[in-house]
């Protein structure tokens, strides 16, 4: 319900950053949500889930964190439920919508298991984001990525309110890892290595370019093979820790905030914002595949420029094409399943 205390913040933030959280109440959205209420660019953090949300958001909100536009206030956050017309509210006047519901995944299963249960989430989720948000910016974390970009996308072209620019799939937790897990074997401050990570967001699709970054060149066929299987099925490695009851949330958190973050810096007039993103892409566009992840620089309007992938070692080259041919049918995939739930 839009109380007095809602009505007279909105009225009085003119220019405010209100992000939606959708799942906001689930293993990922709750360290997410934690995360962005620590974010000096946001004024209203704002929380929908399926139940709970009323609980979190009464909880974040004793944080004593500031916003720049808002300082007299700090980080104003509102939970809201399915009823009364919640999701709506939710989403009223928010320039960037960050999606990380869904159902997480468990032992055994991959990212394409979860597609029938994940997808018609998305969807709904995305038709509400049409109709009431059109203009904001979409951060899809709901697996599997490869299907759900396109899956927003396709709604979004079904209500003609349809921008590329403005959605776009988190991959970053694949570069979080591979900087990890590079600094395991080669030494170093792991938030200093950069690699770029390219390709989709699950198992083959996913693919390292450890050429790319100074100091681990010499690396050895062996390692490259481990590193590049490590950062590939990183997720399996949590899935199996947690023995059954639970998957990457936290670091998935971590990764789905510091994107965030980078789209609201870039927003806010920041230049030189560069992070790898699922986006609609012209790179393998004559190979059929219209989404790829890549570095982007990020813009006010969203996409700015997207990079292309530089120069690649043989071996890079054999995982990228394998990467392409696997994303081909995961994105039509994605598509088909709007065009067959109209």
């Amino acid at each position: 319900m839009r109380t007095a205390a809602t009505r007279a913040f909105s009225t009085s933030t003119a220019n405010r950053t209100k992000v939606a959280v959708l799942g906001a109440a689930g293993g990922i959205g709750q360290p997410l949500s934690l995360l962005l209420k620590q974010s000096p660019l946001i004024t209203h953090l704002s929380l929908y889930d399926i139940v709970n949300t009323p609980g979190v958001a009464a909880d974040l909100s004793h944080i004593n964190t500031s916003s720049k536009a808002s300082k007299h206030i700090g980080i104003y956050v509102t939970g809201h439920l399915p009823k009364d017309g919640g999701l709506e509210e939710a989403l009223k006047d928010a320039g960037v919508v960050v999606i990380p519901a869904g159902v997480p995944r468990k032992p055994g299963m991959t990212r394409d298991d979860l597609f029938n249960t994940n997808a018609g989430i998305v969807r709904d989720l995305a038709t509400a984001c049409a109709k009431t948000c059109p203009e904001a910016k979409i951060l899809i974390i709901a697996n599997p990525v490869n299907s759900t970009v396109p899956i927003v996308s396709e709604v979004f072209k079904q209500h003609n309110v349809y921008d590329p620019k403005r959605i776009f799939g988190v991959t970053t937790l694949d570069v979080v890892r591979a900087s990890r897990f590079v600094s395991e074997v080669a030494g170093g401050r792991p938030e200093e290595i950069k690699i770029t990570v390219v390709g989709g967001h699950s198992g083959a699709t996913i693919v390292p370019l450890f050429s790319q970054t100074q100091g681990i060149k010499s690396l050895s066929k062996e390692q490259l093979d481990e590193l590049t299987h490590r950062v590939q099925y990183g997720g399996d490695e949590v899935v199996k820790a947690k023995d059954g009851l639970g998957s990457a949330t936290l670091s998935m958190a971590f990764a789905g905030a510091r994107f965030t973050e980078s789209v609201l810096r870039a927003a806010a007039g920041e230049k030189g914002v560069v992070e790898p993103t699922f986006v609609r892409s012209s790179l393998f566009e004559k190979e059929g595949v219209e989404y790829f992840s890549s570095n982007v620089e990020l813009s006010p309007e969203g996409v700015g420029k997207i990079h292309p992938l530089g120069n690649l070692t043989p071996y890079e080259e054999e995982l990228v094409s394998v990467a392409v041919s696997q994303l081909k049918g995961n994105i039509t995939k994605g598509v088909q399943f709007v065009s067959e739930s109209q």
